[in-house]
C-alpha cells in the first residue's frame, strides 16, 4: 500500500441468521464487515489539499472486499447488498471520513468483479462519523443491482474496541448474502430489476 496507508489492524464481524422469530430459513442470511485501521496523515492539523489520499485508498479497498468475501465464503457474483462506512479519530475531521467515498466505490467494484462479479451497478450506501476508541457503527445495506429493492434494506454494527485512536481513521466494508429474513413488505424485488432503479 501507499505511504499515505499505513495499517495497523484488521477486525471483522460475521452474522449467520437462521431464523428470526419464524420458521428457519432455507438459506441462512450471512452478512460479515471488516474494517482496517489506518493512521490518520492529517490528524491534528488543517490540511487544504488532502485528495492525494485518494488514490492510495483503492487497494485498501480491494482488500476490504476481498477479506469480506472470504469471510462469507462467496463470489462477487453471490453478493446481494453492499455498504461502506468511516469512523475518524477526535483528531481528525468528517472530511477525513469523505476520502472513503469515492476509492471504496472504486475499489469494492474493481474486488467484486475480479471475483467473477455480479452487477455492482448500485450505489454503496455509506455511513461516516467523528469518535473515539470504541464507538459504534450502523453500516447501511441495500441491493447491489439496484437500491430500490426493498427486501435488502438493512445494516450490520460494527466496532473496534481500541480504535480508532485520535490520530486514526477506521475504513469498512460490508456485503450480505441474502436480505431481511422473511421480507414481506412489498416493494421492487430482485428479479423485477430494470434499468434506473436505484442504479448508478
Amino acid at each position: 500500500m501507499s505511504d499515505l496507508v499505513k495499517l495497523r489492524k484488521y477486525v471483522a464481524t460475521v452474522e449467520e441468521t437462521r431464523h428470526d422469530g419464524g420458521p428457519v430459513l432455507p438459506r441462512p442470511v450471512t452478512k460479515a464487515v471488516v474494517g482496517g485501521v489506518i493512521a490518520n496523515p492529517y490528524a491534528g492539523r488543517h490540511v487544504e489539499d488532502i485528495q492525494p489520499m485518494m488514490k492510495a485508498l483503492e487497494p485498501l479497498a480491494v482488500d476490504l472486499t476481498e477479506r469480506v468475501m472470504k469471510l462469507l465464503g462467496a463470489k462477487g457474483s453471490e453478493l446481494e447488498a453492499y455498504g461502506k462506512g468511516a469512523i475518524v479519530g477526535l483528531a481528525g475531521e468528517l472530511e477525513h471520513a469523505a476520502l472513503w467515498h469515492q476509492p471504496s466505490g472504486f475499489g469494492i467494484r474493481h474486488a467484486i468483479h475480479q471475483s467473477k462479479g455480479g452487477g455492482a451497478k448500485s450505489i454503496v450506501p455509506s455511513t461516516v462519523k467523528v469518535a473515539a476508541a470504541g464507538a459504534r457503527i450502523d453500516i447501511p445495506l441495500h441491493h447491489v443491482t439496484a437500491a430500490y429493492v426493498r427486501s435488502h434494506f438493512d445494516a450490520i454494527e460494527f466496532c473496534v474496541p481500541d480504535g480508532p485512536k485520535p490520530d486514526e481513521i477506521v475504513f469498512i466494508v460490508a456485503a450480505s448474502i441474502g436480505g431481511r429474513p422473511y421480507a414481506r413488505v412489498g416493494g421492487l424485488t430482485p428479479a423485477e430489476i430494470k434499468l434506473g432503479d436505484g442504479q448508478r
